[in-house]
């Protein structure tokens, strides 16, 4: 239940807690205000009214304690601030823009009434309080839960919260790294300086280092010499966050050893608070959900620490940029503009291509054998022939049920289908529990993955790189996944409960909820030339997101793709230039009172000269237009595709389970003799994939913001 918006005029506390009138809970906030609905934060004058600021989701507080804003009380006003109707010890202190901020502690599990007033004058807001080791939103927690704080320079932590007490370090900047620092009063002569709002000071770093969630998390920011605090910001920060999310993709029960990275020397050198922590890591813990939950949480927690940011920056790439992308789209809010990189749309969409080059490489091992490098590079579509081989090396794993467990999982903790049947799996599907549900025939978590009807190497047929008898011998030798993630010679069909599960939850990333609103710049790191390491971050990826925000929403006009070679003097040029254009358009959305929906706002203030561009190898960044072609940046960074869209798929890429239809000779343009025709049947007994329908199993999106 929750507080509805009244008018309170009564002369004492009692009166007023009597006249709040209970009503069903809305699914964010619970605020109710003196005299209706607050303006803006700024100003000292109308309505009285209090609200969250350290989570705007007041139904979603953790730790029990909240950053509050109190609103329409003139600075020279005596403002009351009560907690369940007893009085506080918080302090409200006078900001810049007029309002009061103040640090409530001491909130009780569950739901709070926080209370001010001036006079006559009463708001309250509604405020849950969970624990700070979560869940939140995600559902239930993986048992057993491995700790691993001591990586970190923690205490030991035990199961399954994985807790342990807050540590504050310190680095300083010396050259080109950083260097532990005992005391942060005595610098070293070596220590370099950063200037930050036209403060110069010794390039010092706040690290800090607590759990939240079970994630071990962490916070750096420029030490201005005085503690941070929530009321009176640094001097040295510049109002905002950089939030960073790590790669990879596997099954969780454990902690994680490594956060997305806080000590990034160009973030902080601008003034950034950086935050991370391990369950933000997508090979730690391959749940975007869990991801947001604690992203959230732990932003909170940054917020009740330094103060209200401006505004916050996502960055990372590969699984980050999963957690990016997702993330906008299902739990929008958390970050305000993603800068994803080497990027993948989701983790459904990228297991598929994932599963089917372990397939392939199969194949090419047995019956392909005897193919070209150039037939067997057609039919997964990549430019670079070894793209699948090192999807397989790097990634085929994490279909199976233990061959990706950490080694800080035990042996004998794992799955064994004879000795330990109920031990854990580390295949990926297993963060998606909760959403997808366990097959109770098989225990393993219901899987999305399919290629019932999927026609492996169509448009290599039709352009002639292979002909009839290795088409047919490659579909009905390509074979499929058992529950355990061997490969069978059967093909794997989806659990369509999964499939639906996955449009409905963002697990298949629709791009058609919060990303409308998101400014994108997304960089691709070229992968798809010979000789660079874990080239499947194919570049194909950041078209398949651009197309499905244009499916979804009309255009793409959010989105900025921003190519360079994977070569280090260009690697520093982008990331500068991405961030710095990101300080830029969300400073002037923020700063945009015209009227209009969030995403035209997002679109108009898109900078002049932020545009699609390419890093030339002579260090020049260039405007291009990625699909007309013709120019230096399509001369160098050619666009290839995956073994699903040689299958027929379109670039949306967006079919997890595809509508089946009868085989109609005359679409392949080659002709089948008899006895080809009767293999195709056999191995299309359903029929094959109807791209212009949807997929089977489908369902329309949640709203976001979903709970488990």
């Amino acid at each position: 239940m929750r507080l509805r918006r009244s008018t309170f005029m009564a002369p004492t506390l009692g009166l007023l807690v009597s006249g709040l009138v209970l009503t069903a809970p809305s699914p964010a906030s619970g605020s109710l205000e003196a005299h209706g609905s607050p303006g803006s934060h700024g100003g000292g004058k109308g309505r009285l009214a209090v609200e969250t600021v350290s989570n705007p989701r007041a139904d979603l507080v953790s730790g029990g304690d909240v950053l509050v804003r109190v609103t329409g009380a003139a600075a020279d006003a005596r403002v009351t601030l009560l907690v369940n109707g007893r009085r506080t010890k918080t302090s409200l202190v006078a900001q810049a823009d007029g309002s009061r901020t103040g640090l409530v502690t001491g909130l009780r599990k569950g739901r709070n009434v926080v209370t001010v007033h001036r006079g006559w004058s009463m708001a309250a807001e509604v405020v849950t309080n969970h624990d700070l080791t979560g869940p939140l939103l995600s559902g239930p927690q993986q048992k057993p839960f491995y700790c691993e704080t001591e990586a970190y320079g923690l205490a030991p932590a035990q199961q399954p919260d994985c807790e342990a007490p807050t540590k504050v370090t310190y680095q300083y900047r010396s050259g080109s790294s950083f260097k532990p620092l005992a005391d942060p009063s005595q610098v070293p002569a070596d220590a370099a300086t950063v200037t930050v709002g036209g403060r110069t000071v010794p390039f010092v770093v706040r690290l800090e280092t607590g759990t939240i969630n079970r994630a071990v998390y962490q916070v750096a920011g420029i030490y201005d010499g005085t503690d941070p605090s929530p009321t009176a910001p640094e001097s040295t920060w510049n109002d905002r966050i950089v939030y960073t999310f790590g790669g990879g993709c596997n099954g969780g029960y454990h902690q994680g050893a490594a956060t997305g990275g806080v000590l990034d020397a160009t973030m902080l050198a601008k003034g950034y608070v950086v935050a991370s922590s391990s369950l933000n890591v997508l090979d730690n813990n391959c749940s975007p959900i869990i991801s947001a939950e604690t992203a959230m949480m732990v932003k909170e927690h940054v917020v009740e620490t330094y103060g209200v940011p401006v505004h916050t920056i996502g960055w990372g790439g590969s699984g980050g940029a999963i957690q990016q992308y997702t993330i906008a789209e299902t739990y929008p809010g958390i970050v305000d503009g993603i800068i994803p990189s080497i990027s993948f749309p989701d983790v459904v969409s990228t297991n598929g291509v994932n599963a089917d080059c372990r397939l392939l490489q199969r194949f090419y091992a047995g019956e392909g054998a005897s193919w070209t490098p150039e037939q067997k590079r057609a039919v997964t579509g990549f430019l670079n022939a070894s793209s699948c081989q090192s999807w397989d090396v790097a990634f085929g794993n994490r279909l199976t049920a233990t061959d990706s467990c950490p080694p800080i999982i035990p042996v004998e903790a794992r799955w064994d289908p004879v000795t330990n049947p109920d031990g854990i799996r580390c295949a990926a599907m297993e963060q998606f529990v909760n959403q997808v549900g366990r097959d109770p025939r098989t225990g393993f978590a219901r899987s999305p993955l399919d290629n019932i009807g999927q026609q492996y190497g169509l448009e290599a047929l039709r352009s002639g790189a292979i002909d009839a008898e290795q088409f047919v011998t490659l579909n009905e030798r390509i074979g499929g996944y058992d529950p355990a993630g061997a490969v069978v010679p059967e093909r794997s069909r989806a659990d369509l409960r999964a499939v639906r599960a996955s449009y409905r939850y963002g697990m298949l990333n629709t791009a058609s909820r919060g990303l409308a609103e998101t400014p994108i710049i997304d960089l691709r790191t070229y992968a798809d030339v010979a000789g660079v390491p874990a080239n499947f971050h194919t570049a194909e990826w950041s078209f398949v997101m651009r197309d499905r925000l244009r499916k979804a929403n009309g255009d793409a006009d959010n989105q900025v793709i921003v190519a360079y070679l994977p070569v280090p003097e260009l690697a520093a040029a982008a990331s500068a230039q991405a961030l710095q254009s990101m300080e830029d358009w969300l400073t002037a959305i923020g700063g945009d009172d015209r009227r209009g929906s969030k995403a035209a706002k997002v679109v108009r203030n898109k900078p002049a000269a932020l545009t699609d561009s390419c890093w030339l190898p002579d260090g020049r960044l260039v405007p291009t237009d990625w699909e007309a072609g013709g120019d230096a940046c399509s001369s160098v960074y050619r666009i290839g595709s995956n073994p699903r869209q040689v299958a027929g798929q379109p670039m949306t890429q967006d079919i997890v389970a595809c509508a089946l239809r009868p085989i109609r000779w005359s679409d392949y343009g080659v002709a089948f003799t008899s006895a080809q025709r009767s293999r195709m049947r056999a191995a299309f007994p359903d029929g094959v994939c109807d791209y212009t329908k949807k997929s089977r199993g489908w369902a329309p999106a949640a709203r976001p913001w979903q709970r488990f």
